[in-house]
C-alpha cells in the first residue's frame, strides 16, 4: 500500500500574513493599490463626511474605492458579494487592510459620489498621460447599450400607462369578487383565499405606483426639432427602452471616447436614450473639459486631433457643429458603404442586412427606377407616365425636396401597379392616392456634403478604418472579459458614475500592462 502524508480538514490554524506582500507587482491589485495611495487625491470625497468632531469613525474612501474597483475587475457588482469577499478572500483582505465594510456602505459609496468619481477618472487620465499612454492624435467614439435596474415592463407612453392602469383595475375587481365568493367556504378553500388576497395586494401596489407616477410626472419627450412623446418608465424615468442585437432592454447607453495609442478611455458618459447623434457634442465638450482641468491641453480639438464615430452619430446638426468649430472629424452617413466601390458587390455576395425582416414586407420599385429632371421639376414613372408635382419644400440650407404623386387614372389602370404600390387596391377608391416618390438634392455645399467629401477620400477611408480597432476592444474588455454588462443603479448621474468606474477598471488595467506604477 502507498504511504501518504496524513491530513485533516477539520482543524484550525493561525497563519501569519503580511498584506503588502499579497499585492504582487505586475498585477491589477498592486497597480490599483499604489495608484490610489501615491497618485490620486481623494479629498473630493471628504466633503460629505461630518464626523470630525464626533460620531462614529468612517471607512476611508481609499479602502472603499480599492475594494469596489477590484471587485469590478473580477465582474463582481453586488454589494453583498463584495462584503463576503472582504471576509473570505485574501486579496480583498489585503486591499481593505482586514476591514469588512457592510454591504450598505459599499452600495452607498458607489451611488453617492458621482462627481468625486469623475474627479478620480480625470486624475487617472492624467497619470496615463504622464506614463506616455496617450497619443492625443485620434479619438474614436461609440456607445455600449446596457440594461439597468429597471424593468421594461414598466415602460410606456402616458396613454399606454393609463390603459395598463385600467386593466389592473379590472383584475382587482375580479380578484375581489373571487375573494367574496370564497368567504364562508370550507377550510380547504383557505389557501386559495390567501392567494387571492395576496394577488389583490400586489395589483393594488402596482396600480398605486402607476397612479402616483402619472400624477407627478409629465410625458417624456424625445430629441429633435419636433420631439414626440417617448416611453416613460415608472421605476427609472431617466432610462430608456432600447433595441440591441440581443433584444430590447431597459437601460442606458454608455458612450466612450477612446484614444488610439493604448485604447485609454478619455471620456465616459451615460445617456438614457437609444439614439446617439445628440450625444456627440456633449462627449466632445467632455474631452475638452477633462484636458483643460488636468492641464494636458487647453484646446485639444482645435489642434486637429482626429475624431471618428460611426453612422449613429451622423446628422446635419452634428456636421454643421463640426464644420463651424473646425473639428477634424470623420463621421460617415448611412450610405457610406454604398458609395464605396470596394463594397459594390457586397450585397450580391453576402445578401442584404436584415433580409429576413425585409422579405416579409412587400418590395416595390425604388426611387432609382423613376426618371427625375431637377431643372424642369418633372418625374416619369417606370410605366412611362408623367407624375404630378405634389410639393416642393426647402428642407435646410442648400437642401431641397420635390414630392411627386402618380395620377389616379394612370395608377388605377397600370399593369405595373402590383409591383409599384404597396396597396394597389387604394388606387381604385375615390379617396385613394397614386404612387408617391420624392427627390432630395443639395447644392454641394451643405455640412453633409462637406462630410461626404471627407469620408469618401482615400485619407478619410484610411482614418475611419481605425475606428473599429480602437473603441470596440474596449467594450469587449469591459462587457465580456470583466462581465460588467449591467448597471445596478437608477438615475442618470448615478449610472454615469458607475459607467466611469467600469471605464476606470479598463484604464487601470492599461496602466498595469504598459505603465510603471509604484
Amino acid at each position: 500500500m502507498p504511504n501518504f502524508k496524513r491530513y485533516d480538514y477539520n482543524q484550525d490554524v493561525m497563519v501569519v500574513i503580511n498584506f503588502e506582500e499579497q499585492l504582487q507587482p505586475e498585477t491589477f491589485e498592486f497597480t490599483l493599490h499604489h495608484l490610489i495611495n501615491n497618485h490620486i487625491d481623494l479629498s473630493v470625497f471628504h466633503k460629505k463626511y461630518q464626523n470630525d468632531s464626533g460620531g462614529r469613525t468612517a471607512y476611508d474612501p481609499a479602502i472603499l474605492l480599492k475594494i469596489i474597483l477590484f471587485a469590478y475587475s473580477k465582474g463582481i457588482t453586488s454589494s453583498r458579494e463584495i462584503q463576503w469577499q472582504c471576509e473570505n478572500n485574501i486579496l480583498f483582505k489585503a486591499l481593505s487592510c482586514d476591514t469588512v465594510p457592510h454591504f450598505t456602505s459599499n452600495a452607498s459609496f458607489v451611488s453617492s459620489y458621482p462627481d468625486a468619481i469623475e474627479s478620480v477618472f480625470e486624475q487617472v487620465l492624467l497619470v496615463c498621460d504622464q506614463q506616455g499612454l496617450l497619443g492625443n492624435e485620434l479619438f474614436a467614439i461609440d456607445g455600449c447599450k446596457m440594461p439597468s435596474n429597471a424593468s421594461k415592463e414598466h415602460s410606456g407612453t402616458f396613454k399606454e400607462l393609463e390603459q395598463k392602469q385600467k386593466k389592473i383595475r379590472k383584475k382587482i375587481k375580479h380578484c375581489i369578487k373571487e375573494h367574496k365568493r370564497l368567504d364562508g367556504r370550507k377550510p380547504k378553500e383557505k389557501e386559495r383565499k390567501q392567494t387571492v388576497a395576496k394577488a389583490v395586494d400586489t395589483l393594488q401596489k402596482h396600480f398605486d405606483k402607476i397612479d402616483h407616477f402619472l400624477k407627478n410626472h409629465s410625458p417624456r419627450m424625445g430629441q429633435g426639432k419636433n420631439p414626440k412623446e417617448v416611453k416613460s418608465n415608472i421605476t427609472d424615468n431617466e432610462s430608456a427602452k432600447m433595441t440591441t442585437s440581443k433584444g430590447t432592454i431597459q437601460g442606458y447607453n454608455g458612450v466612450a471616447a477612446v484614444d488610439r495609442k493604448h485604447q485609454i478611455v478619455v471620456e465616459a458618459q451615460a445617456f438614457g436614450e437609444g439614439q446617439e447623434h445628440h450625444t456627440l457634442k456633449s462627449i466632445l465638450d467632455g474631452i475638452s473639459c477633462h484636458y483643460q482641468n488636468i492641464g494636458i491641453d487647453e484646446a485639444i480639438l482645435a489642434k486637429q486631433a482626429i475624431i471618428t464615430a460611426d453612422t449613429g452619430f451622423s446628422n446635419d446638426a452634428n456636421y454643421s457643429y463640426l464644420r463651424e468649430n473646425g473639428i477634424n472629424a470623420y463621421i460617415p452617413g448611412n450610405k457610406f458603404r454604398s458609395r464605396d466601390k470596394a463594397f459594390a458587390k457586397q450585397k450580391t455576395k453576402y445578401g442584404k442586412r436584415n433580409q429576413k425582416g425585409r422579405d416579409s414586407a412587400k418590395q416595390t420599385f425604388p426611387a432609382s427606377e423613376f426618371i427625375f429632371n431637377k431643372k424642369k421639376k418633372t418625374c416619369i414613372c417606370p410605366a412611362g407616365k408623367s407624375m404630378l408635382l405634389l410639393k416642393e419644400e426647402h428642407v435646410s440650407e442648400g437642401k431641397k425636396k420635390l414630392l411627386f404623386e402618380g395620377r389616379l387614372t394612370d395608377c388605377r389602370e397600370c399593369s405595373l401597379k402590383n409591383q409599384c404600390m404597396r396597396n394597389p387596391d387604394s388606387a381604385g377608391s375615390r379617396k385613394g392616392h397614386g404612387r408617391q416618390v420624392s427627390l432630395t438634392w443639395t447644392n454641394g455645399r451643405t455640412p453633409t456634403d462637406w462630410m461626404k467629401k471627407r469620408v469618401d477620400s482615400i485619407e478619410g477611408k484610411t482614418i475611419y478604418g481605425h475606428r473599429l480597432s480602437v473603441v470596440e476592444p474596449v467594450f469587449g474588455n469591459i462587457g465580456t472579459n470583466k462581465r460588467l454588462n449591467r448597471f445596478s443603479l437608477r438615475g442618470k448621474s448615478k449610472v454615469q458614475g458607475q459607467w466611469q468606474m467600469f471605464c476606470l477598471v479598463h484604464n487601470i488595467e492599461k496602466l498595469m500592462r504598459y505603465g510603471s506604477i509604484h
